[in-house]
């Protein structure tokens, strides 16, 4: 099969300016020259509105099994490529939602299917093996490879996980580790810790935190659920942890016009902060580690400068925390930097760095000294999948080699100037454009009309993400490029201009 969609993709090429050029394309800024995509399709086609009649059928289906309270609609994966979605009722929709950002270089891309079909990856496809016991013979020689080689500052350790929760639990478990083995000064138990931890009693279950951001988003396991604060429902009914939550930046855009007013509410945060952590040291609770998101993503896209990380960074050094930077959204390129912590310009940037999504495997970097100190301490079966570091190594190769971080740059700087003129043109209806390469936001007047906004948005061909209480998100794939973003702008416009 991969072997037969190979074929079909190479075959297809895009029709270059049929798009752009069509009677239905009314946006006014000037179209962008288009880069050869061989595996895309030439704009968005619909036959249904969404769900269609097929996806209705197979919700019900499943509705018997399971819970399909979330299920937008069922896809056709199989005929999908490149930035565009098909559904199971032949809808063709320009993704700029990606899976929950989550697709690097789109669907069915020739580099990954060619690898599928190369008989030396079978058994790395086939064998899932229980990585902490017994790894294949090439895992190290593919971990340098794809991993390593986009390590972050001060950074070569890697432990692999398989989504994003379960390695900021494990980071979690891994500051944890190292704070209690700095206050020993040693890292052998006292018998008294050995036999109380298991009945999750002190001094073996120590009442250390973790310090998280109204707003943040780290996961739905039980410790990842005590430093998310984005929506009720993640949390509603779930016991949790009593940790400090701090306020992150409310910051007023476009932020070259409020930056007194920026700075001062980043200050007020920033001294929140220390005060939480003298407050809960007090408590008995003392913070072990800071968790942050370079963007808050789930929570609504909220930005903060690069000051106020730096600043953050300190204060975790001054108080002895752990600082964990979570981009398991926000890493793997879309900000433009293959992480978007590098834009604050820092040699030594944190202790732990988490990430999933775009690169297809989860886990996180940690500093040496976060090293688990004895086997066991953070394990699980598979601790990720060999497969998906296959996977990486090609993805990383696409990256380098068409220059996509460039490219996601350029996207990223007409999508953002698209969003402005719109708000310009909508003034009562879209407000707070805001970016970072590709990784944009804009709010609707409240969430209600963002909703109605994404539904028809959708219908007419566009897959869009909702965040916070009223943001629609973008996060296309990196081979999302400038005309694509004149396609969703040209649909866009026409959806905006049903309000007037």
């Amino acid at each position: 099969m991969a072997s037969c969609l190979i074929g079909r993709q190479l075959s297809l090429c895009v029709q270059k300016n049929l798009w752009l050029s069509s009677a239905g394309c009314r946006y006014v800024s000037k179209a962008a020259a288009k880069t050869q995509v061989e595996y895309d399709y030439d704009g968005p086609l619909m036959k249904t509105t969404v769900p269609g009649p097929r996806s209705q059928e197979l919700t019900k289906q499943l509705g018997d099994i399971q819970n399909v309270g979330a299920v937008h609609f069922f896809c056709n994966y199989e005929d999908s490529r490149g930035n565009y979605l098909v559904d199971v009722d032949g809808n063709r929709m320009l993704d700029i939602y990606t899976q929950i950002s989550s697709i690097p270089i789109g669907y069915n891309h020739p580099a990954l299917l060619k690898l599928m079909t190369n008989p030396n990856n079978l058994s790395t496809f086939v064998n899932r093996p229980a990585l902490g016991i017994l790894p294949p013979e090439n895992f190290p020689d593919k971990i340098t490879e794809s991993l390593l080689s986009i390590a972050p500052s001060g950074m070569s350790r890697v432990q692999t996980m398989a989504c994003g929760s379960c390695s900021n639990e494990n980071a979690f478990k891994s500051i944890f580790i190292w704070y209690r083995n700095k206050e020993r000064g040693h890292n052998t138990p006292s018998e008294e810790e050995l036999t109380s931890c298991m009945t999750n009693q002190g001094p073996g279950c120590p009442d250390l935190s973790i310090l998280s951001f109204m707003g943040g988003f780290h996961g739905r396991t039980m410790g990842c659920l005590a430093t998310t604060h984005s929506k009720v429902i993640h949390k509603l009914d779930i016991p949790s942890f009593d940790w400090p939550v701090a306020p992150f930046p409310r910051l007023k855009y476009p932020l070259e016009e409020f930056s007194r007013e920026n700075a001062q509410e980043e200050a007020r945060c920033l001294e929140e902060v220390e005060d939480l952590i003298v407050k809960w040291r007090q408590k008995g609770k003392p913070v072990a580690g800071i968790v942050v998101e370079p963007i808050q993503s789930e929570g609504g896209d909220n930005h903060a400068s690069a000051d106020f990380f730096r600043n953050l960074r300190n204060i975790s050094r001054k108080h002895g925390c752990a600082f964990h930077v979570d981009e398991v959204q926000t890493g793997g390129g879309c900000t433009g930097k293959f992480w978007a912590h590098e834009h604050w310009g820092m040699d030594d940037p944190a202790e732990i760095v988490s990430f999933s999504k775009k690169l297809l495997t989860g886990g996180y970097y940690q500093k040496d000294e976060l090293q688990a100190d004895k086997p066991y301490r953070i394990f699980n079966t598979w601790m990720g999948d060999p497969s998906k570091n296959l996977f990486l190594v090609e993805v990383l190769n696409v990256i380098r080699r068409e220059n996509l971080l460039e490219e996601v740059t350029r996207s990223g700087k007409a999508l953002l100037n698209g969003l402005y003129e719109l708000q310009a043109q909508y003034p009562g209806l879209l407000s707070r454009a805001r970016g970072q390469g590709t990784f944009c936001a804009i709010d609707a007047r409240d969430a209600a009309t963002r909703d109605r906004l994404m539904l028809q948005a959708r219908d007419k061909g566009v897959l869009l993400g909702g965040c916070g209480d009223q943001s629609i998100r973008f996060r296309p794939a990196l081979v999302f490029k400038e005309y694509h973003v004149h396609i969703f702008l040209n649909i866009f416009n026409d959806v905006l201009a049903q309000y007037k």
